[in-house]
């Protein structure tokens, strides 16, 4: 039995209980799923400052599970905020889920197309793809302006709007394959996929199925070199408690 933790890094505790349904849905009977937001950190993240505030409640709650005897991790925010630091206070495996849902496209499609948030998020999608070596298989990021809390909100025409944009970045990119880029959009995953008739992929389904597999080959974080345990120091202000 693997125990997972599904880490959404904002604190909108609606988009959490989402975003632990999503992961629950996908993963096996016996893989128990924690679904959590920090307790502190923005409502919803939307820019660079944002991502950086997120990390120290996302880092807390990975410390947290490696006393609680966790196996791995999710990181559920698309701009895979503190992905590198999480893997150094890790034994297990910590996959954000930009990085999941774009390797997953890679295995079904020949290009994907990435369906985002805001405008001034876009860059930041087509900064992991060329990171994580899908700078060619990446053929457009497309906003829908839709704030990330919007997405939960039931009021809202973000389904429908997020469907169309989907259908247009297919025609416009000559894409094969949709990510959608923000984990509040993993409810929306099998009816457009449905609809379109092409693998969409939600990051938190593929990045909880990763880990899954991941701990079942007893797979963990290399503890040589980059991610080695985080050095003995004093941290201050508001940052003490994190003294290693």
């Amino acid at each position: 039995m693997a125990h997972i933790k599904v880490i959404n890094p904002n604190t909108a505790r609606a988009m959490t209980e989402t975003i632990g349904r999503c992961a629950r849905a996908v993963a096996a009977p016996a893989t128990v799923i924690t679904a959590v937001s920090p307790a502190m950190g923005p409502a919803s993240i939307e820019s660079h400052y944002d991502e950086a505030l997120a990390v120290p409640g996302l880092l807390a709650e990975i410390a947290a599970g490696e006393r609680d005897g966790v196996d791995g991790y999710v990181i559920a925010c698309f701009g895979d905020p503190g992905l590198h630091a999480a893997r150094e206070l890790a034994a297990g495996p910590v996959v954000g889920i930009a990085e999941a849902a774009m390797h997953a496209a890679t295995l079904v499609g020949s290009g994907f197309s990435v369906v985002t948030t805001l405008s001034r998020t876009v860059g930041r999608a087509w900064h992991l793809a060329r990171e994580y070596g899908f700078g060619a298989a990446c053929r457009g990021v497309h906003a829908c302006d839709i704030p990330v809390l919007d997405l939960d909100d039931p009021a809202s025409d973000a389904r429908k709007v997020v469907a169309e944009l989907c259908a247009t970045a297919l025609e416009t990119d000559g894409s094969d394959t949709i990510v959608l880029g923000c984990a509040g959009m993993a409810d929306f995953c099998t009816e457009v996929s449905r609809d379109l008739g092409v693998p969409v992929i939600d990051g938190v389904a593929a990045a909880t199925k990763l880990v899954e597999s991941l701990v079942a080959l007893g797979l963990r974080t290399s503890t040589r070199g980059e991610y080695a345990h985080p050095l003995p120091k004093r941290y201050s202000g508001l940052l003490r408690d994190f003294t290693i």
